[in-house]
């Protein structure tokens, strides 16, 4: 089975509308609304820092960046690519229409400090995302998906686990407990997909093709790899939440990183934009071994993994998508100012935020600056792309 995205080099695009047509590209929405969330959820610390922001911002940030920025990305790429995969029928309008609306809502509760409820729009958002591929999968498909559509389901999996662990009254007050949660919701629900999609999408980002295993043997043996990277990731949750900080961060580190070098044919690309799957990838590494040596500053150092690795992630793989349905595949590869400073500004705001924690005399000031280094990225990217959302190919 071959993936039937992106398998031109260009094509005429048309501009077009309509719910239909976003319903089978939903990306096209989410991608957008992902990014401008993210924006918002970085302003809160100029804004709180101005004095004029009534509530300290940490626990709002973390859920806009998490579940509509991140949470966005996830569900644009598996709600267009998950169906194609396994030539199964698109996502219907009524279900765009759900979909998006339960990511609004849950923003919006977030951002007016009703938490629970936003915790509950993004649980509802997850599970139905999730039995609507599970159903496409079992009922509709013509073609089994790739292997690495189990970490993609393992990703949503642990957002759906983590959400609901805190949404639990006893997570609040046992504090491996609440270690998990938080480590299922803010790193398994991007980390496995990563992998997955990474695994299948980054060969072609590198100029090559979908990175899709062959029938017999070579898929069951890849299908075998998937599946223990997703068990030592959890593994890996679990262990540093039961006191194993080291080994949890170890496994965590160690496992993605084989996974990935076995699945993926690394070298150098041409295009400016590519090269950021590297910085991206050195970035996330960092920001999951050092918080294993410096525990005190291990928020800061997270944002190592965060912004530089699945924020820098985003961007790059959310251009792929873009140019790619918009009929310009030939501009990915091509050298960028824009994406040379999308990589710039990614990594300066993820280096900014780590340190902030380590040099407590600049902290306030670090975090104004990380968010408006990433709040520059963000706009750049919206404005380099705005074309793209609107643009399709006519096939």
């Amino acid at each position: 089975m071959n993936f039937p995205a992106c398998q031109h080099r260009k094509l005429k695009t048309t501009r077009t509308g309509g719910l239909r047509w976003l319903a089978a590209e939903p990306f096209r929405l989410f991608f957008a609304s992902g990014i401008l969330w993210s924006i918002v959820g970085v302003s809160l610390w100029p804004l709180f820092h101005a004095g004029r922001l009534g509530f300290y911002p940490g626990f709002v940030h973390s859920r806009l960046m998490i579940e509509s920025f991140g949470g966005a990305f996830i569900i644009g790429f598996l709600g267009t690519a998950g169906p194609r995969m396994a030539s199964a029928p698109k996502l219907t309008v009524p279900e765009l229409l759900v979909l998006f609306g339960l990511h609004q809502l849950g923003g919006v509760m977030h951002l007016t400090l009703h938490h629970r409820a936003g915790d509950i729009c993004f649980l509802a958002l997850m599970v139905l995302l999730l039995l609507g591929l599970v159903v496409r999968v079992a009922k509709f498909r013509k073609d089994a998906p790739p292997p690495q559509m189990l970490l993609a389901l393992t990703g949503l999996l642990c957002g759906v686990a983590g959400t609901v662990m805190l949404l639990q009254p006893a997570t609040q007050v046992d504090a491996r407990l609440l270690r998990l949660a938080s480590l299922l919701l803010y790193q398994g629900l991007l980390l496995p997909p990563v992998l997955g999609i990474g695994s299948f999408i980054f060969p072609r980002i590198l100029g090559g093709e979908f990175g899709e295993p062959a029938e017999g043997a070579q898929r069951h043996h890849s299908l075998v790899r998937a599946a223990v990277a997703a068990g030592l990731v959890i593994a890996s949750f679990f262990l540093e939440a039961w006191g194993n900080v080291g080994t949890g961060h170890a496994i965590r580190m160690l496992a993605p990183l084989a996974y990935l070098l076995i699945e993926v044919k690394w070298h150098m690309p041409e295009g400016t934009l590519s090269k950021g799957l590297f910085w991206a990838f050195g970035s996330g590494l960092c920001g999951l071994a050092l918080p294993a040596f410096f525990y005190a500053q291990r928020i800061g150092l997270e944002h190592l993994l965060y912004i530089g690795g699945f924020g820098l992630l985003i961007l790059v793989v959310a251009s792929r998508v873009l140019f790619g349905h918009s009929g310009d595949l030939d501009g990915f590869a091509r050298k960028s100012w824009a994406a040379r400073w999308l990589i710039i500004l990614s990594m300066a705001a993820a280096t900014t935020r780590a340190s902030a924690d380590i040099f407590p005399r600049i902290q306030i000031s670090h975090h104004i600056h990380a968010a408006w280094l990433w709040g520059m990225a963000a706009v750049l990217w919206l404005l380099w792309h705005r074309r793209r959302f609107f643009q399709r190919d006519k096939e």
